[in-house]
């Protein structure tokens, strides 16, 4: 028997029983297919999160591109640039709330696809701008579908991956969210900021093509009565070849435990109570890091410490890095295990902050260009593993309008971090920021360590029966 979470002993973990392992060369040969179309199904869907990096980021060339524009109906003073900034997180924050409600209603694969629409039209206002209040209503547009997407992507992802692959896979939303970000940085070096825009258009197209050919989540099907579906759903994802009635059974089993729909009365019991507190805190320090105002408003504060490169330069080797460190993790996540990684990632972003900050505090000479080890390290770590984690602590019952709430409240957090940068740079320096992200750091390993617990190489069903039958409470 695998040992537990955390560490506790005894038989209330082993809730279901292992088959007996295939051999070595069954499970090369079913393993290949099954993981070839798992893949695939899961780059559909992530698609929604390059788009999600590629907006998010999009006005860090833009900002700069703006405040010195000749047009004065889309001349940025400050202000203006701080709610440009800022306004995409509001977007993000509503798409989170619309997530509680569209991804039980319409299921994870449609609401990821839904999300296309408002992506596509933000990027269409912001291409044809010709005001103020374009530039706003586009950025909110995209900060919806993107906060749409982040709540629905990594509930499908995790429900369509076996376990073994789960945590590589797991890591795909945040990768291809950095890969979104490192194409804007390079784009932006060739192209106008208004043709930044036409170009985001051409991923969303593509996940739609791709997602009307992938089968939606065997669970979500399951806990809407459509049985049949959800089988041929997961045969299709394993293969052909696979022997799916046992897990398909595991996961029947699970649903028709919680076939109803989680009360506000029921979320009060612990084990739906601790598992949502996880993954919310887990979101609200994500972004209390400070990775959303540095990422977008990247370019301009290259600008303000007169780096050796370019700052436009330095925005693409920074993309560059997070994709490399997002790529660490990914290949990692399942050997090492998720704490490790948050724990090695919140320590090194914590030097990294608080070097940063002492040396503009105290440095008579400007920035360094490798200023990029605090960023390297959230995308090793705190990036993509808080997302799958809050995918796997979830119960299912609650796992819709729960990941909702975490985006929700990701997002208004973020909104508040980034329409307050600016003004606190200018009203105190940039050092001050950087001191308060390092003491959330701190504070991200504390609660490492004490509340969250490793998930690797366990099914969905197995996370949420320890939470409901496991000897040690890591809430208590």
């Amino acid at each position: 028997m695998q040992e537990p979470l955390l560490g506790a002993e005894g038989p209330d973990y082993d809730t279901f029983p292992e088959k007996p392992p295939p051999s070595p060369g069954d499970r090369a040969r079913v393993g290949a297919l099954q993981n070839k179309r798992v893949f695939l199904a899961t780059f559909a869907a992530v698609l929604g999160n390059f788009s999600f990096g590629y907006a998010l980021v999009y006005t860090s060339p833009v900002i700069p591109a703006l405040e010195h524009s000749l047009d004065p109906d889309l001349h940025l003073t400050k202000s203006q640039a701080s709610w440009f900034g800022s306004v995409f997180t509001l977007g993000a924050a509503a798409g989170g709330l619309s997530a509680m409600i569209l991804n039980d209603l319409l299921g994870r694969k449609l609401s990821i696809m839904f999300s296309a629409v408002p992506s596509a039209a933000g990027y269409a206002l912001m291409a044809g701008a010709h005001g103020l209040w374009m530039l706003l209503l586009g950025r909110t547009l995209t900060g919806f579908a993107g906060g749409l997407t982040a709540a629905c992507i990594p509930v499908y992802v995790s429900e369509i991956a076996p376990p073994g692959v789960r945590g590589a896979l797991g890591a795909t939303p945040q990768l291809m969210a950095v890969f979104g970000s490192l194409s804007l940085y390079a784009l932006g070096l060739l192209l106008p900021w208004r043709w930044l825009a036409v170009a985001g258009e051409a991923p969303v197209l593509v996940m739609i093509l791709l997602l009307s050919f992938m089968p939606n989540s065997p669970r979500f099907l399951l806990s809407r009565g459509r049985d049949e579906e959800a089988l041929r759903a997961l045969a299709w994802l394993r293969g052909t070849d696979a022997d799916v009635q046992w897990e398909f059974e595991q996961i029947q089993d699970n649903v028709r435990r919680q076939s109803s729909r989680v009360s506000w009365a029921e979320v009060r019991a612990p084990h739906v109570c601790r598992p949502i507190a996880v993954a919310l805190l887990m979101r609200l320090l994500q972004q209390l890091t400070g990775i959303t105002p540095i990422l977008v408003y990247l370019q301009s504060i290259f600008d303000s410490t007169a780096v050796l490169l370019p700052p436009k330069d330095d925005a693409a080797i920074v993309g560059a890095v997070r994709l490399l460190s997002v790529l660490i993790a990914a290949l990692t996540m399942d050997l090492a295990g998720r704490k490790v990684l948050l724990f090695v990632s919140a320590a090194i972003m914590f030097a990294a902050n608080l070097t940063l900050g002492l040396y503009i505090h105290f440095g008579p000479r400007p920035l360094s260009p490798n200023s990029t080890a605090g960023l390297e390290s959230y995308a090793m770590g705190w990036g993509p593993i808080t997302w799958l984690l809050m995918s796997e602590v979830l119960p299912l019952r609650a796992r819709g309008v729960a990941s909702g709430l975490c985006v929700l409240a990701s997002w208004l957090t973020a909104f508040v971090l980034t329409k307050s940068f600016l003004p606190v740079v200018s009203a105190f320096g940039l050092q001050v920021p950087f001191f308060f992200f390092a003491a959330i750091c701190l504070v991200s390993l504390v609660f490492t360590g004490c509340c969250v617990p490793e998930t690797k190489g366990r099914s969905l069903e197995q996370i949420e029966s320890f939470f409901r039958t496991g000897r040690r409470s890591f809430l208590r």
